[in-house]
């Protein structure tokens, strides 16, 4: 596999990789202020609806996007009134708010548009361009001419919607406001324990309110790049459990923002092996895996290095990321050394996996991440537990 192919791969991951991210964030807020919320699927489809019929209604896609937005803030805070104001059970909202989403957009589809749940094709300004970088190039026969390092530049950083930016930015804002801001930290708190910030003379309700607000937007700009950035309009159930599979990133990340990038590259990556290798040999996929594995455990590794500069980690904390680098390098470089003519390689080269499988890996690994194969990921205490004030 020659490294145009790694470089394109890279490139599908970040752009599948992108609503993923931006509502597993969205759950992240909501989530650390103690509000469990699985109806972020309903918010991402109803985004992508009202974002493709107003961008294509109005020809303009920042007005579906600023509509798509609202469209998800009304959802979260009709969540919010269920499970904050009325003390609702949590988990019932969420999937009440899925199935609301899923038959309300398809029933007002047909009626506005009359095709069949789905909106006509966004062309021009109604959806978003790609955004080509200062000197980068934009056609594949120029890029292909070009040194490795000027390949990453245009391939890879250059090339994507204004969305995936600032998904990206979204990332490190995330964690400057959970962990460097006073609001931040009440939001933690208000996740933890509760009563001792209504102590304090904080108010929890606004707080977890605020929280589902925050989720609803970042919803709505996963929604909204679904539905006019990734594809070009909204068709039924367009987000295809992508809701479901951020709760998984959210868990495998443990409720952290830098992590959650990590996690969500990792099912980008899955999903993007699934749709550019049809019918691939295990040999081949194995190899793709670890080259992965080894990108993940470099990030990992620098992020572990800076909070150890910074105070904020122990030597120990390096064991994971390094092991999980020098694996990945080892059977990165090794497995396309295999012999594949007799034994292992043959074998390895001989099995090929079908298509079904490959379009399935990203349910695949939410299953495993689920069942709690990746360990023990601890929600904080007071999720899911309506607050009730002492008097």
């Amino acid at each position: 596999m020659d490294f145009m192919t790694i470089l394109q791969l890279s490139d599908s991951s970040l752009r599948l990789a992108t609503p993923l991210l931006l509502a597993c964030l969205a759950g992240l807020f909501s989530e650390r202020a103690g509000i469990f919320d699985i109806g972020l699927e309903g918010k991402m489809l109803a985004a992508a609806f009202f974002s493709a019929a107003f961008a294509f209604s109005t020809g303009n896609v920042w007005i579906g996007l600023g509509i798509g937005i609202i469209a998800s803030v009304v959802l979260s805070l009709l969540h919010g009134l269920a499970s904050i104001t009325f003390r609702g059970n949590q988990l019932i909202s969420g999937v009440a708010i899925n199935f609301l989403a899923a038959g309300l957009t398809v029933v007002i589809s047909q009626t506005w548009f009359s095709q069949g749940g789905r909106t006509p094709a966004l062309t021009g300004d109604a959806r978003f361009s790609e955004i080509v970088l200062p000197g980068a190039a934009s056609r594949i026969r120029d890029i292909a001419q070009q040194e490795p390092v000027g390949q990453v530049y245009s391939e890879l950083l250059s090339g994507h919607s204004i969305l995936v930016y600032i998904a990206l930015v979204i990332v490190p804002l995330t964690w400057w406001v959970l962990y460097r801001t006073r609001f931040g930290l009440r939001l933690r708190a208000v996740g933890e324990n509760p009563a001792a910030v209504d102590t304090a003379g904080i108010s929890v309700v606004g707080l977890r309110y605020a929280a589902v607000v925050i989720c609803g937007v970042l919803c709505g700009l996963a929604g909204a790049y679904l539905a006019t950035g990734l594809s070009a309009g909204f068709v039924k159930d367009m987000s295809a459990g992508r809701g479901f599979i951020a709760l998984a990133a959210l868990i495998f990340a443990k409720w952290r923002p830098w992590e959650a990038l990590g996690a969500c590259l990792l099912f980008g990556f899955l999903d993007a092996v699934g749709n550019r290798f049809q019918n691939i040999e295990l040999l081949t996929f194995l190899s793709l895996t670890f080259l992965f594995v080894v990108l993940i455990g470099g990030i990992l590794l620098v992020l572990r290095l800076v909070a150890l500069l910074r105070g904020k980690a122990s030597a120990s904390d390096l064991a994971i990321p390094v092991i999980t680098l020098i694996a990945g390098l080892v059977f990165a470089i090794g497995l396309p050394e295999l012999d594949t003519s007799a034994g292992v390689g043959a074998l390895l080269n001989a099995i090929v996996l079908p298509v079904q499988f490959m379009q399935a890996l990203p349910y695949i690994l939410t299953v495993v991440i689920l069942a709690g194969f990746v360990g023990r990921a601890i929600p904080p205490r007071a999720g899911g537990e309506p607050y009730v004030k002492e008097r």
